[in-house]
């Protein structure tokens, strides 16, 4: 469905984008996530078209998408800060998408007016930022994309829309086979909502994986030894954290859950835990592991 390859982009000398590859599958919704500056949303505007990249190839359906009106008449983009003409309303705003998107469906523009309920008549910018939210989610719905790509989509929503907006995407994705990109420095709605998850670190994309292989690759373990430590201890397993409560060791480790079982039991630990780890944990230590870490600050 969408294939990057070796995708390069300079502002003024700095590398924003640096080589990134990927792949996204019709029908799936993938979570774009990094640390600030990543250059996370320069490759979004990259996939919708907004931006031309200075090297390497962006294609929706084996066709480029720069300056394509056939690909950018089945894909939306839902920035960050959002931008409506001044003195617009809501029905006013609905006519011009209607304009430029041939799939514009009036019947559910209708029917997503009982979702937001907010009076077609009024001023866009009279509107709170989260009623903005709410507009923007509102006319893009309408279009019945076959592309979705969202910039920080959920913010300013309250927790009620927040799960209303969920639902409506999965719904779609189930029922259309729409493919949604979304970034979003909220990892607990990432991890509710995607399949697959690429991670971003200084213009360059660090990991690609299906949500639930990342999560079964990455494991916090916390042990204890009635006689010490092992000398030859957890050498055969990556690890990406370790800290010592005590006579409690905590270890962040990559590998499969039975393989780092068979390697800690094998040095019969009188305490041994695996626990599980959310997807925003498993952000923090990969982040550390490249470099980009917590430090400890006292203010």
């Amino acid at each position: 469905m969408i294939n990057v390859t070796n995708l390069h982009k300079q502002f003024d000398g700095f590398q924003a984008v640096n080589n990134v590859t990927l792949h996204i599958q019709k029908g799936s919704i993938y979570g774009l996530l990094g640390s600030n500056g990543a250059g996370k949303t320069t490759l979004l505007k990259m996939l919708a078209g907004i931006y031309k990249q200075d090297s390497g190839e962006v294609l929706i359906n084996e066709q480029t998408v720069f300056e394509n009106v056939i690909v950018k008449e089945k894909m939306i983009y839902i920035a960050d800060a959002l931008y409506f003409y001044p003195n617009t309303t809501i029905q006013q705003a609905a006519h011009f998408y209607q304009s430029v998107y041939p799939s514009w469906n009036e019947t559910r523009f209708q029917m997503l007016q009982n979702v937001f309920q907010i009076d077609r008549s009024k001023k866009i910018h009279r509107l709170s930022k989260g009623m903005q939210r709410q507009v923007a989610f509102w006319l893009t719905l309408s279009t019945m994309p076959d592309v979705l790509i969202m910039d920080e989509p959920l913010d300013g929503l309250d927790a009620v829309m927040r799960q209303k907006i969920k639902n409506l995407l999965i719904q779609d994705v189930a029922e259309r086979e729409m493919t949604v990109i979304i970034s979003s420095h909220n990892l607990r709605e990432v991890e509710d909502l995607c399949d697959n998850v690429g991670i971003m670190h200084g213009g360059k994309l660090i990991i690609e994986k299906d949500l639930d292989d990342l999560k079964s690759d990455v494991h916090k373990i916390q042990v204890a030894f009635k006689q010490g430590v092992p000398s030859e201890w957890l050498t055969s397993l990556p690890i990406l954290y370790k800290e010592e409560r005590g006579s409690v060791l905590l270890y962040i480790v990559r590998g499969k859950e039975q393989e780092i079982i068979s390697q800690v039991r094998k040095y019969q630990p009188a305490i041994f835990d695996l626990l599980p780890l959310t997807l925003e944990e498993i952000f923090i230590y990969e982040m550390r592991d490249v470099g980009y870490e917590i430090e400890n600050i006292i203010v």
